[in-house]
């Protein structure tokens, strides 16, 4: 049972079209801002509103849109449009997938109006409750309103009509407010209105404006809900038009986590998707990108030149130019700069992953350390170790991935490849360039060690007539060593 206190019967989205000014492979209303489909904002926009059913109306490309669709919500209801064209087809198949009998205010929106809000549509609705309306239509307000059909009112403010920009008289073109093209009906009235519009007109379409006087005309009124807020109502027809509303989006997005006690430095330079969650006192800087569900607690410092995806971030940890995807940095902890922590890294807390580390389903204990230029994949490392410059996991032998396992208050010197599957006890060591393939027990040394043989005189022997072979030969004389032949130097 829903507690909204307006919410409608319905709320049919129409997301048929192919959006063939996109000159894209993919369906316009698939296309993302703020990392989320168009679609997939309509759809949040119209369950914030609590419908009883929410229906969406496919066509182009529907095998695609539906799986996206029921990804998104498992139990829309998916209305397939025919052939016969027009928005008001598109509606009276949707109403087709509902009880016949369904009484209340059905809502219709679009799949490519990604700044609506459910506010704006919770105010259309209540105020079509209220007023006891047929039709409510919500219009916006242009200083530029060329291409858009303009709202006709009678002397009592109610609508009269909807006049197409290149059926308008000069007079009417003058008007600022426009159709959406959002609505909330009546359900009877408009199941009714629907089985009276026709196809015969210019464009051979059902027209679903044709609604408004077929309701006026049976007595029923017909009014309209003004938004200032024309972006509310903007769709996406091109990339052009889709950039624009992403970057409002954007800037909406910074204004609110700004307003709710983050420190964003240079906004123009950041972006956040809609399902990223900040904690006050955060502090993001210039080139940071938010992605997927990243949630970063209090006092924590992220970028610059940082991208985050679907990542959490504790308390007090700082990134600084790095790219982190599908991970935990627990509080305290420290990563960059120039790391890159694929899926499954989990830091622990006061850790640190520093410079040029590549690391990918790991888990590292409270303040062990992997500091720079190294590779950790399928590692487990306890507290308090120290991965020394250079370390290499081996964990892919070419068929399969094998797990390694570092104990605590390990400590490894430069250079160091653990050829996995192996073990590292606690408080052992490693020597520099080790190769460890067999386990290492606790508090053991483990080292590589082959005899270093020195050959005299290689580089003028083998290399004459090259820069080292000259800078050998003179150096050879200055220290009062025989260099060889002055003619191997040749």
């Amino acid at each position: 049972m829903s507690v909204h206190a307006n919410a409608p019967a319905a709320v049919i989205v129409l997301a048929a079209g192919a959006g063939t000014r996109m000159k894209s492979a993919k369906p316009k209303i698939l296309h993302e801002i703020g990392g989320r489909s168009m679609v997939g904002h309509a759809l949040a926009a119209a369950e914030g509103i609590e419908p009883q059913k929410l229906v969406a109306v496919v066509r182009f490309e529907r095998e695609r849109v539906v799986e996206h669709l029921l990804q998104i919500k498992p139990d829309v209801v998916i209305a397939d449009q025919d052939e016969i064209p027009g928005t008001g087809r598109a509606v009276q198949q949707g109403l087709e997938q509902l009880d016949p009998e369904i009484e209340g205010t059905i809502v219709v929106t679009y799949g490519d109006v990604p700044l609506l809000t459910s506010g704006l549509l919770a105010e259309l609705v209540a105020t079509h409750d209220s007023d006891g309306n047929a039709v409510t239509v919500l219009t916006a307000l242009l200083d530029d309103a060329t291409g858009y059909g303009r709202i006709l009112r009678a002397e009592d403010g109610t609508v009269t009509g909807i006049r197409e920009h290149k059926d308008a008289s000069d007079d009417e073109r003058a008007i600022r407010e426009v159709n959406s093209g959002i609505y909330a009906f009546d359900a009877q009235v408009l199941r009714s209105a629907l089985a009276e519009v026709t196809t015969e007109n210019a464009q051979g379409e059902m027209y679903l404006t044709d609604v408004l006087g077929i309701a006026r005309s049976t007595g029923g009124r017909v009014a309209a809900v003004v938004t200032e807020d024309a972006w509310q109502v903007e769709g996406a027809n091109d990339r052009v038009q889709l950039a624009a509303l992403g970057k409002e989006m954007n800037r909406r997005i910074l204004e609110k986590w700004m307003r709710a006690g983050v420190s964003i430095i240079d906004p123009d330079s950041t972006w956040i998707d809609v399902e990223v969650a900040l904690s006050n006192d955060v502090t993001i800087k210039p080139g940071t990108q938010l992605h997927g569900t990243t949630a970063i607690g209090t006092d924590a410092v992220i970028g610059p030149d940082t991208t985050l995806t679907s990542t959490q971030v504790g308390q007090g940890a700082k990134i600084v130019r790095s790219d982190v995807t599908d991970s935990i940095i627990a509080e305290g902890a420290t990563v960059g700069p120039f790391a890159y922590l694929r899926a499954k890294t989990n830091l622990g807390p006061d850790a640190k992953i520093g410079a040029f580390y590549e690391t990918k389903n790991i888990v590292v204990g409270r303040g062990s350390k992997l500091s720079h230029l190294g590779y950790s994949g399928d590692t487990e490392i306890g507290e308090y170790t120290n991965i020394g410059c250079g370390n290499i996991t081996a964990n892919y032998d070419g068929v399969n991935k094998h797990r390694t396992v570092i104990g605590s208050h390990v400590r490894t010197a430069s250079n160091t490849v653990f050829v996995a599957p192996v073990t590292i006890g606690d408080g052992a060591y490693t020597g520099a360039g080790a190769v460890v393939r067999k386990n290492v027990p606790a508090g053991a040394l483990a080292l590589s060690v082959a005899p270093q043989r020195t050959t005299e005189g290689w580089t003028i022997s083998k290399r004459p007539g090259s820069a080292a072979a000259e800078a050998a030969f003179k150096s050879a004389l200055d220290s009062g060593v025989n260099p060889g032949s002055a003619d191997q130097v040749k």
